[in-house]
């Protein structure tokens, strides 16, 4: 209350404020209610939920170090489409190359693949992943953008960022490549692979055996 000279008294001009801003923060709050929380895509769920799978068998330090690498393999082999991954690396001489090349080529991409792939994965042991969101590619990809958080390092560090290139047909999700702080391991495997067949003629079984090497020295 205020007294003016006169002797009135008024209500003070605070009290309608207040109202007026509770009626607002209450609204806003049933609007907050009311609005759902953005859904994860397939894609961000797809990687979410199989990514970690993968991380929690490298931070198994109950297997040996061949079950691990067994037990990798296979969720690996579950996650990517590596035929697909494989007909991308060949570039151009896919087309010039016979069945029985490209047919061996795909079992030695396969198993030089694996053995790489585990290579970048072990750089994550420790850590979790959180996905931080995702951008379309075509109708049927996407890239998913995670970050692998490590709890070893302080809070201020910045986080690895790891994007997963995904694809979804015939009902399935698969990674079809990734990268690493910007890295396409796919896109480089393509320029590396066109780059020696442009140096060997094209020959393809030159390629297998030389991939066949690369796979026995990174295990």
């Amino acid at each position: 209350m205020y007294k003016f000279p006169q002797g009135h008294y008024v209500m003070a001009a605070t009290q309608p404020l207040r109202l007026m801003l509770a009626i607002l923060v209450l609204a806003a709050g049933f609007a907050g209610f009311l609005a759902p929380a953005q859904a994860a895509t397939p894609a961000e769920q797809y990687i979410t939920d199989n990514v970690q799978k993968g991380l929690t068998i490298l931070n198994n330090k109950q297997l040996s170090k061949d079950q691990r690498r067994t037990q990798f393999q296979v969720f690996l082999l579950g996650l990517t489409d590596i035929k697909t991954i494989a007909d991308y690396t060949l570039g151009q001489y896919r087309r010039s190359a016979s069945p029985d090349d490209l047919a061996a080529f795909d079992d030695a991409f396969k198993d030089y693949a694996l053995a790489v792939y585990q290579t970048y994965f072990n750089k994550f042991s420790g850590q979790t992943l959180q996905v931080t969101g995702s951008y379309p590619l075509a109708a049927d990809e996407s890239v998913v953008k995670t970050v692998m958080i490590d709890p070893a390092k302080s809070h201020e560090a910045k986080p690895l960022e790891v994007d997963f290139r995904v694809v979804g047909r015939n009902g399935r999700l698969a990674v079809i490549d990734f990268s690493v702080e910007g890295v396409w391991l796919r896109e480089m495997q393509r320029s590396e692979f066109t780059s020696y067949l442009g140096q060997n003629n094209g020959d393809v079984p030159t390629l297998i055996s030389s991939l066949k090497k690369k796979a026995q020295q990174i295990r």
